[in-house]
Order: structure tokens, then C-alpha cells, then sequence
């Protein structure tokens, strides 16, 4: 079991120290994908139903579902095999398909995020123009766009993990397989996989957030130059849902980025969960944050559960 040919698995991690309460943790995390395929399943029909929604900020709306619908299940496959079967082994090609698919979804999240934050600039610095300028054809573009950056940046990834030899400890720190955790296993020299993972990052991650930032210190100045007090705080209102979506996202990688480089003697268990603050929060709040600020897709919601109720009532009725 000294190479990559003779050891055709990684183990995976869960919550270290509470494995007899394995079954019940299930429970939660069952209850948490359901949520998350629920909601956002929920997200998209509401939109696809109702006409008035065709507008872009839905279908930036509905893009995001659709990665978040994605981000779940790819983590769900080995999160629910370890808590509800008790088993942490994953075959590696298995594993570097999961992480293949992790990742991409987690950069489409990400980009979704940034196209969203234009959306919210455009629509608060040129409301007159906002339906010429992301047209539908353009938003289309940039969904293409999104889906290609993504998938081609991480196609490399797991091409060249697989090259590699491992021929250390095949125990992996997380419930699902990561790229810098499964290269850290690997005996051979791992520098061009690094780097190519560290430019990843910084191509994707770190410029959208960048620009993210930049996006609502344009929004502020837009703002601020309007006259009214209530109409900057309307304008303002219309970002909220968007920048908790931000928060939920970034804040959970950050702090989990910021573990692993400074704070080495940070106990397992927290990085775990901190993990699982930035893989399967945002999919399951999302929505919720999505259907309480937004007044329109609230509305929405209710209209067709009344007419569905309704459909119903009529039927028994006759």
C-alpha cells in the first residue's frame, strides 16, 4: 500500500470525538439538504410560474439556486454515508470527481454573487437604463460565461491529483473530499498543484470578492448622492438580501482560511464545522433570506400556495 495503484481510497472525517451520536447528527443534516433542495427547488418554480418575475434580478435569483442546488449535492453523497452508514471510506476517483464538482459549484456561487452585485449597480446607478442594459441575451452570456470559467479552471485539478503518489496516511480532514486536503496526502512534490490551486483561488475567489466590494463602494456613492432619505434607504433595501447572501458565503471560508494558516493548533472539530458553515449554510438560507426581504417573490409564494390550496379544496369538493 505504498502508491497510488495499491490504495484505491481515502478515508473522510466527521465530527471527531462524537461518532456514537453519528445516527443522530444524521437527523439535522437530513433535515438540512431537504431544506436546501426544498427551498431552492421552491425559488425556481415561483419564478418560472409567475411572468412578472422574467426580469433579470430573478434570473440571477434563479442561477443562484441552481448552484446552490448543485453545492448540495455534491457534498450530500459522503456527508450522509458517514453519519447515517458509519462509513468514511471513498474511493479516490469517486473522491476526485466530488471535489471536482465542490469546487466548480463553490466558484459558480461565487461568480453567481458577483454578477448580482452588478446587477444591484446597474440597477441603482442607472434605473432607466437597467432593462437595455442586462438584456436577455446578456444575462444568458454571463451565465455561459460563469458555467465555462468554472468548469475550465477545475478540469486540471483532478487530472493532476490523480498523477500523484500517496503513499502517506490516507485519512482526510474533512466529510468530503477537498482539493488542498486530498493534495496534502500525496508523497510526491505537490508545488505546481499548489500553485495552480493558490491561482485558482485568487482568480475566482479573491477578485470576485474584490469586486464585489467595489461594487457596493460604487453603490454607496450612488446612494449617498441621492437627495431624499427615503429613497437611499429604499435603494439600500434592495441590497439587503443580496449582501446577506455575500455574508453567508465568505464569512464561513474566511474564517476557515484564516484557521488553517494561522491558527494551527485549532481543534479538529472546528474546522469541520466551519466547513460545514460554508458548504451546506448558504444552500439552506439562501431562500429563506431570499423569500423574507423580497417582497415580490413573498407575494409570489403566497398567491400560488392560496391557489394551490384552492385547486385543492375544488377537487375534493366535487
Amino acid at each position: 500500500m505504498s502508491d497510488y495503484n495499491n490504495k484505491t481510497f481515502f478515508f473522510l472525517t466527521g465530527l471527531p470525538g462524537l461518532e456514537a451520536a453519528y445516527v443522530w447528527l444524521s437527523i439535522p443534516l437530513c433535515a438540512m439538504y431537504m431544506a436546501s433542495f426544498a427551498g431552492n427547488s421552491l425559488i425556481l418554480w415561483v419564478v418560472k410560474s409567475e411572468p412578472s418575475l422574467h426580469q433579470p434580478m430573478y434570473y440571477f435569483l434563479s442561477m443562484l439556486a441552481v448552484t446552490d442546488l448543485g453545492l448540495s449535492a455534491s457534498t450530500m453523497p459522503t456527508m450522509l454515508t458517514i453519519y447515517i452508514l458509519g462509513l468514511t471510506e471513498v474511493a479516490v476517483d469517486m473522491c476526485l470527481a466530488q471535489l471536482f464538482f465542490i469546487h466548480t459549484f463553490s466558484i459558480m456561487e461565487s461568480s453567481v454573487l458577483l454578477t448580482m452585485a452588478f446587477d444591484r449597480f446597474v440597477a441603482i446607478s442607472n434605473p432607466l437604463r437597467y432593462s437595455t442594459i442586462l438584456t436577455n441575451p446578456r444575462i444568458a452570456s454571463l451565465g455561459l460565461a460563469i458555467v465555462v470559467r468554472s468548469i475550465g479552471l477545475h478540469i486540471p485539478a483532478p487530472i493532476m491529483l490523480k498523477k500523484l503518489l500517496y503513499c502517506q496516511n490516507h485519512q482526510l480532514s474533512h466529510s468530503y473530499c477537498l482539493h488542498p486536503d486530498v493534495m496534502k496526502l500525496a508523497c510526491a512534490d505537490t508545488h505546481i498543484n499548489s500553485a495552480y490551486g493558490l491561482f485558482v483561488v485568487l482568480s475566482t475567489l479573491g477578485l470576485d470578492s474584490v469586486l464585489i466590494v467595489l461594487s457596493y463602494g460604487l453603490i454607496l456613492c450612488t446612494v449617498l448622492s441621492i437627495a431624499s432619505k427615503t429613497e437611499r434607504l429604499k435603494a439600500l433595501n434592495t441590497c439587503v438580501s443580496h449582501i446577506c447572501a455575500v455574508l453567508l458565503f465568505y464569512t464561513p471560508m474566511i474564517g476557515l482560511s484564516m484557521i488553517h494558516r494561522f491558527w494551527k493548533q485549532a481543534s479538529p472539530c472546528s474546522r469541520v464545522l466551519l466547513s460545514y458553515l460554508h458548504f451546506l449554510t448558504p444552500p439552506v438560507l439562501n431562500p429563506v433570506v431570499y423569500t423574507i426581504k423580497t417582497k415580490q417573490i413573498r407575494l409570489r409564494m403566497l398567491r400560488l400556495f392560496r391557489l394551490h390550496r384552492g385547486g385543492i379544496r375544488d377537487s375534493q369538493g366535487h
